[in-house]
Order: structure tokens, then sequence, then C-alpha cells
């Protein structure tokens, strides 16, 4: 971890970033909209692997977002691929050791909640991580609590601000449970039947592993999923990975302009 740090510290000079958002399926172009933008790509930072899923890149982008200094993350590491909870979990410790205070995680998910149809935003009150997966398995790294408190992943602050800034905008936006499976196949009807037991409103791939870590460093922590299709038995309709980032895009502007309006307010 102290290397991949040293790298991207090397790159940042002065910059201080505060925040730093983890761009899920669709949401690339918002790295571009970074100003006085640092791009430091995955393979000159050690330990970063190069992304392998279709509509990640493989990059980390620094500068000013709505005036606030933010580190993006553009490509992020799943289990799915093979890498152990600790890599996927690798960018957070990072931007941790690098003082960043919030964590803003963004994804593409199934929709458990019958009412949740394809192209719903979703703001994460809670996770279920079914993964079986813990990036904090092994001796706490320093400055990483050995059993973080988990009652609030995500800020309930952050959160309700999220809220108002979508309102004022007039984008509607649900609140929700997201459930993170290990993958990458997509779910069963039982296995969507059985999280909607669970209390699940959401399936996916990704997040949790990042926000056990930024729990675990006290970082406040902002989630969001785009609902890009109805569960698997819902409807009855086959879905594809094409499919999921087409509705991935069309969605993505509209959090873009929730999480644009909450740096600003932060600012």
């Amino acid at each position: 971890m102290m290397k991949a740090t040293e790298a991207v510290a090397a790159r940042l000079g002065t910059l201080k970033p505060r925040v730093a958002i983890v761009l899920g399926s669709g949401l690339g172009f918002l790295a571009d909209e970074v100003a006085q933008a640092i791009r430091i790509p995955y393979r000159t930072i050690p330990g970063f692997p190069e992304p392998g899923v279709a509509g990640h890149k493989g990059e980390l982008v620094a500068g000013t977002l709505e005036g606030v200094p933010v580190l993006v993350q553009a490509g992020r590491f799943h289990l799915y691929e093979g890498h152990p909870a600790a890599v996927a979990g690798l960018p957070t410790r990072v931007f941790a050791e690098l003082g960043v205070e919030i964590l803003i995680v963004t994804n593409a998910a199934g929709g458990v909640r019958r009412t949740f149809p394809g192209g719903t935003l979703m703001l994460i009150a809670d996770h279920l991580n079914l993964m079986w997966r813990n990036p904090l398995i092994g001796q706490p790294e320093p400055g990483e609590q050995r059993f973080p408190i988990m009652h609030e992943p995500y800020d309930g602050e952050l959160r309700a601000l999220a809220s108002t800034v979508a309102r004022e905008a007039g984008i509607r936006m649900e609140e929700g449970v997201y459930a993170a499976l290990l993958g990458p196949s997509y779910e069963t009807p039982s296995e969507v039947r059985m999280l909607e037991r669970l209390g699940a409103d959401a399936v996916g791939m990704s997040t949790a592993p990042e926000v056990l870590v930024a729990r675990s460093r006290g970082m406040r922590c902002l989630g969001f999923s785009i609902i890009t299709n109805p569960g698997a038995g819902i409807t009855g309709e086959a879905l594809s990975h094409a499919e999921v980032l087409a509705v991935s895009e069309q969605v993505a502007r509209k959090l873009a302009v929730v999480v644009k309006g909450v740096l600003q307010r932060i600012k």
C-alpha cells in the first residue's frame, strides 16, 4: 500500500484531495469533467491491476470538480476478475492515506424491489455483503479499526444532502439496500427472490469492499446505484451486459447532477 500511495502522492504534488469518487459503469465521462486534471494510469501505480471490464477505464484522475479537490477512480477492481478482496480495497486505502475525508461510490445494479424499473436511480441506505469476502481480513493496516462499527455505513447527513439536491433538480431518486454478490454470473430468479426476502432492493458485484475499508478508516461514505434492469424472473426478460451499459449511460447524467450538487454544497 505504501508504494502505491507514494506513487500517487508524487503525481499529485500540492493537491490535497478531499473527496474520492469511484465511478461505476457508464459514469466514465465524469472523470473528463475534472478541472486541471492529473491522469495517473494504473500501470504506473504499484499493486494496481488493469481493469478487465467493458466501460471501466484504468486511471486515477485528480483535480477539482465543482471547486472541490477530488480523486476519481475510473475503473474498479472486481472480485469476480480473480482479485483478492484486499486488492479491491487497495485504492480506498490509498485515498485514506492521502487524507481523503469522503468516499462517493457508484455502481450499476439489478433491481430486486419490484417497483424499481430499469433506469431507476437509487441512493444506497445500507448494504448486504454477500460476497463472503472482506478486505479487512488479516492484520489491520496502520490507522484501521480492527472491528469497524457498521451501524451507518452510508453517512446520514450526506444522504439527506443528496436527497435535497435531487429533489431541487427535479430528479427522482429512490432509497434502498444494495446487495453485493461475488458474480460474475447474473442472478437466477430463485436468487432474486431470496434477496428480496433478505431485504435487498438492488443487487450488484462491487462497492461493499470499498465501503468496508473506508469505514475502517473513518471516512464518510455516500453511495448510488443505477438500476439498469429488473432482476431475473421479475419480468421474464433476458438481459445482456451491453444493455446494462446502455441504461447506465442514460441515467448517469442524472447521477452526475446529484454528485456535483453534493460537491457544491460541501465545498
